[in-house]
C-alpha cells in the first residue's frame, strides 16, 4: 500500500498492510507562519517519513475578534469573518502548499478548533481572561452562544475551504473545555455543544474522512461522556490523561478508528511517556505491544496531544519502523 491507501483504509476499518503513525507539534519563532512554516511542515515529514500530515494551525489561534467586549452583553456584537478575509486565506494557502508539495501518496488533516476555543484563546485580546468569558456565559449565555454561533460560521467556512479549495483529506477537529469541574453536563450541553457540533457536523458535509481530537487540555481529566457521539470517522484522545486504553476506547466510542497510544503529557508525578524517556528498544517494544494489543484493524498510532517541538526526530523514526515491522 502507499500511505494514503494505508491512512485510508484504517480510518475506515478495513485491512493495511501496517498500522499507520503520525506526530506532530507546534512550530514557533520564524517557523510559526507564512513559507517557513510550510518548509518546517515539510522537513518534520520527510525526515520522519510518517504515514500522514497533520497540518498546525500555529500562527492563527487567536481569533480576529472584531467587537469591543468591556461586559457580558458586548458579544452581541460579534460579526463573522468574510470566506476571503487573511485569517481564513492564509491558512487555506498553507493547506494547498503542503498538498501540492506532498503529491497524491499521502494524507492531509488541518487543525480546526471548536468555536469555544477559538474564544477561550483569542480572548485575551479583548481584555477577557477566560474565567471572565465563563462568568460572561453565566451572566448573559445568549450573548456568548451569539459569539460562539458567529466564530462556528467562520470555523465552517474554514473548514470547508480547506477540504474543497486547498485538497486537504480532512479535518482534525479539536474539542475541549470538556474538562471535569468546569461545565456541568447540563451546562455543557446547552453552552458548548450545540456550537461545537455546528462546525464538524458542516466539514463532515466535505469529507467522510475528519478526525475528532478530544483534547486532555493542560493534563486535565475530561468528562469523556460528553464527546462519546461527537461524529467523526476517527477519535484521538488523551488515553493516559483520561485512563482510558486503545482497546476500551474502541468500546465506548462505537469501533470507530483510533488514533492515539502514546503519552505527550506530563503526569501527575510529573514524569514523561516512553516517548520521551525508553531506550529504541523499550519505545519499539512498546510500539509492537500497542499493535498486537488492539489489533491492526481500525488503529493509527499517536500521541495524546501534541509532542514536545524538542524531541528528537530520531525517536518517531523509531515508532515508524517498529509499526512497519508487524
Amino acid at each position: 500500500m502507499n500511505k494514503r491507501e494505508r491512512v485510508l483504509n484504517a480510518l475506515n476499518n478495513r485491512p493495511v498492510d501496517h498500522v499507520p503513525v503520525g506526530f506532530w507539534f507546534h512550530f514557533s519563532g520564524e517557523e510559526a507562519t507564512g513559507e517557513r512554516n510550510v518548509q518546517a511542515h515539510l522537513n518534520y515529514y520527510r525526515q520522519t517519513d510518517l504515514d500522514f500530515l497533520k497540518v498546525m494551525s500555529d500562527g492563527f489561534f487567536n481569533y480576529p475578534f472584531n467587537v469591543e467586549i468591556t461586559e457580558a452583553h458586548d458579544w452581541y456584537g460579534l460579526e463573522p469573518l468574510q470566506p476571503h478575509d487573511p485569517w481564513i486565506e492564509q491558512q487555506v494557502e498553507r493547506v494547498r502548499d503542503l498538498v501540492a508539495a506532498i503529491g497524491d501518496e499521502r494524507c492531509v488533516f488541518y487543525n480546526v478548533f471548536a468555536p469555544l476555543s477559538y474564544l477561550r484563546f483569542g480572548a485575551e485580546q479583548v481584555g477577557r481572561h477566560f474565567d471572565r468569558v465563563v462568568a460572561d456565559l453565566r451572566e448573559d449565555p445568549n450573548a456568548v452562544l451569539h459569539a460562539l454561533d458567529t466564530i462556528g460560521q467562520t470555523a465552517s467556512i474554514l473548514a470547508r475551504r480547506v477540504i474543497e479549495e486547498a485538497g486537504a483529506d480532512g479535518v482534525y477537529y479539536c474539542v475541549q473545555n470538556g474538562e471535569k469541574g468546569l461545565f456541568t453536563p447540563e451546562e455543557h450541553r446547552r453552552w458548548v455543544r450545540p456550537s461545537d457540533l455546528y462546525a464538524l457536523e458542516h466539514a463532515n458535509r466535505y469529507s467522510d474522512n475528519n478526525i475528532v481530537h478530544f483534547c486532555g487540555f493542560a493534563g486535565k481529566e475530561n468528562q469523556l461522556e460528553l464527546w462519546q457521539d461527537y461524529p467523526g470517522k476517527a477519535v484521538n484522545w488523551a488515553v493516559h490523561v483520561d485512563d482510558l486504553s486503545l482497546n476500551d476506547g474502541r468500546l465506548f466510542f462505537g469501533g470507530r478508528a483510533s488514533l492515539a497510544g502514546f503519552e505527550t503529557h506530563w503526569d501527575a508525578n510529573g514524569h514523561r511517556g516512553i516517548i520521551y524517556s525508553g531506550t529504541k528498544e523499550e519505545l519499539q517494544q512498546y510500539t509492537r505491544d500497542l499493535i498486537l494489543d488492539h489489533g491492526k484493524h481500525g488503529l493509527l498510532l499517536g500521541g495524546d496531544c501534541t509532542i514536545d517541538a524538542k524531541l528528537d526526530w530520531e525517536r518517531i523514526r523509531w515508532i515508524v519502523e517498529a509499526a512497519r515491522s508487524l
